[in-house]
C-alpha cells in the first residue's frame, strides 16, 4: 500500500503516519522523481554534536575518508523531519570523513526502482524500503545480512515487533533491514456526534462500542446514507485486525512450517473474529461493501459519517482545509479500536518503514553505519515529534510530543499484526484479500470466502 504525505494541523500528529505506512508498490510506468537526481544534505542549524545524546552502540566504521554513501529515502522525511536527516548527516560526517548523497524517492513506481538498482552495480549504500516489500528481496539475497552488528543499533532489543519482523528473515534468525518507523490504525471519531447521542467517554470494548454506535445510530436516523462507523468492505487490513481478536496475530492468514506454509484463515477462532467485523458493517455502515478506505477521509468531512478506522493521520486530512472540514479540527477524537476487553484493544496492522544494505552496495560498512546513526536514541527522539519512532522505549517520547499521539503511540507498542514475512507474498495476494472481504461484506458466506482465498494465497506463498 502506498504511502502519503499529509500537511496536518499537529506536528507531531503529521506524517504520523502515511497511510498507514507500508509500500507494496507495483511495477511499470517511469522511474519516481527523484530517483536520479539526489542532493547533499546541508548540516541543520538544530543538529547534535559528534557521537549525539543518547546513543549508545559502537560504531561500526569510522574509515570514510573520501568516500560518498549514497542513500534512498523517501519524500516522506524530506517534507516531514529533514531536520532529522540533517543532523544525522553532520554526525555521520564528523565521525567517519564521509560524504553522503541523499537521493529522495517517491513510493510511485517505487518497486521498479528498486529493482533495477538493487541488483546492479550502482546499488544505494543505504535504501527505504517499505515493510511489506522487504522480505521479497531478503528471499532474493540482495540484502546485507546485519545480524553481527544488531546489538550495536539503539534499543535493538525493543523494536516494535512487527516492524522489526518484517526485516529478518523468516525464523527471526537472522536481520536484514533496521526499523525506521511506523504507523497504525485507531478508532477516529467525531466527539461532537457521539456526545449528542448521549455518548461522553470513548468506548473501551467492542460491548461498549455496540452499544455506543447503537446511540449515535438511533440520533442520526433521519439523515440519508449515515454511517454510524464506516467500514468499507474491501479495507482488508481492518477485516482481519477483527480476525486477530479471537484468533491472536502469530501466524495470522498463514503460518510457517518448515519451509511450507499453512493456512489459518479458515481456523473458527479466525472467521468468529471475521463474523464481528462483518455485523459491525452490516450494522453501521453504509454503502461500503465494494470500496476500500481510499476516499473514508472526504466522506467523513461531509458529515455523514461518525467514525472510521484509519491511520492516526487521517484525523489531520479529516479536518484539512483544503481537502475536508477545518471545523472539525478540534471535534474529532482517536482511541485505539475497541476489542474483547478493556485492557486488550483490537491488534493493529503495523505499517512502516525499513533501512536495508543492498548486497552490491559499494560502501557496505558505511552505509551501515550511516543506518545506526539515523536511526539511534539521539535520532529517534528528534523524529518522535513527528512520527512513531522504531523502538518501544520511545514511544514515551511521541506521546509526550502531542497527547493526540497517545491511541496510535499505544497501538504501535501494543500487541500488532502483520503479513505472511515470505518473499513470494505479492501485491496479488493484497487484491485477492480486498476482494474476499468485499464478497463478505455484500453477503457471500465467510467460511466458503475464506477457504478460497486461503487456498489461492497458499498457492503463491508455496511456489
Amino acid at each position: 500500500m502506498q504511502r502519503k504525505l499529509i500537511a496536518l494541523t499537529s506536528a507531531a500528529a503529521a506524517v504520523a503516519l502515511m497511510a498507514s505506512a507500508c509500500s507494496s508498490s507495483k511495477s511499470g510506468g517511469t522511474a519516481p522523481a527523484g530517483a536520479t537526481s539526489g542532493t547533499t544534505a546541508a548540516p541543520s542549524s538544530n543538529a547534535l554534536g559528534t557521537g549525539g545524546t543518547g546513543s549508545t552502540g559502537s560504531a561500526i566504521t569510522t574509515d570514510g575518508k573520501g568516500k560518498t554513501v549514497n542513500v534512498w529515502l523517501m519524500q516522506d522525511a524530506q517534507k516531514g523531519w529533514n531536520d532529522v536527516v540533517d543532523q544525522a548527516v553532520t554526525r555521520f560526517k564528523a565521525e567517519t570523513g564521509a560524504d553522503v548523497k541523499i537521493n529522495w524517492q517517491t513510493w510511485t513506481n517505487y518497486g521498479q526502482t528498486v529493482d533495477a538498482a538493487v541488483g546492479s552495480s550502482s546499488a544505494p549504500d543505504v535504501l527505504e524500503l517499505g515493510n511489506t516489500q522487504t522480505a521479497k528481496y531478503i528471499g532474493a539475497n540482495q540484502l546485507t545480512d546485519l545480524t553481527a552488528d544488531k546489538a550495536k543499533f539503539d534499543n535493538s532489543g525493543a523494536w516494535l515487533d512487527s516492524l522489526a519482523a518484517s526485516g529478518a528473515s523468516p525464523d527471526g534468525a537472522k536481520q536484514y533491514a533496521i526499523p525506521y518507523y511506523a504507523g497504525a490504525r485507531v478508532l477516529i471519531y467525531r466527539k461532537d456526534l457521539f456526545a449528542a447521542a448521549g455518548v461522553t467517554n470513548p468506548p473501551a470494548t467492542l460491548d461498549e462500542l455496540k452499544a455506543d454506535l447503537d446511540k449515535v445510530k438511533a440520533a442520526n436516523s433521519a439523515k440519508p446514507n449515515f454511517s454510524a462507523l464506516y467500514l468499507p468492505g474491501q479495507n482488508w487490513y481492518t477485516a482481519i485486525s477483527f480476525g486477530a481478536n479471537t484468533f491472536g496475530v502469530q501466524g495470522i492468514i498463514a503460518k510457517a512450517d518448515g519451509d511450507k506454509y499453512t493456512g489459518t484463515l479458515t481456523d473458527p477462532n479466525f472467521i468468529k473474529g471475521i463474523q464481528t467485523w462483518n455485523d459491525l458493517q452490516k450494522s453501521y455502515s453504509v454503502g461500503g461493501a465494494g470500496k476500500d478506505e481510499k476516499d473514508q477521509d472526504a466522506l467523513m468531512a461531509k458529515g455523514n459519517i461518525a467514525a472510521i478506522v484509519g491511520a492516526g493521520w487521517e484525523a489531520g486530512s479529516v479536518a484539512d482545509p483544503q481537502t475536508g472540514d477545518p471545523s472539525l479540527k478540534d471535534k474529532l477524537g482517536e482511541v485505539a479500536v475497541p476489542g474483547l476487553t478493556a485492557d486488550k484493544p483490537t491488534p493493529a496492522f503495523l505499517g512502516g518503514s525499513n533501512l536495508a544494505v543492498p548486497a552490491k552496495a559499494a560502501n557496505a560498512k558505511l552505509g551501515e553505519e550511516w543506518i545506526r546513526v539515523f536511526t539511534d536514541t539521539a535520532s529517534m527522539k528528534l523524529l518522535a515529534a513527528k512520527a512513531i519512532p522504531n523502538n518501544k522505549t520511545q514511544i514515551g517520547d511521541y506521546i509526550a510530543a502531542d497527547p493526540a499521539n497517545k491511541a496510535t503511540g499505544d497501538a504501535a507498542k501494543g500487541v500488532t499484526w502483520f503479513i505472511p514475512n515470505s518473499p513470494n507474498w505479492a501485491p496479488a495476494d493484497e487484491t485477492q484479500l480486498k476482494t474476499a472481504f468485499g464478497q463478505i461484506a455484500s453477503g457471500q458466506d465467510p467460511a466458503a470466502v475464506l477457504k478460497g482465498l486461503q487456498e489461492s494465497i497458499l498457492k503463491d506463498l508455496n511456489s
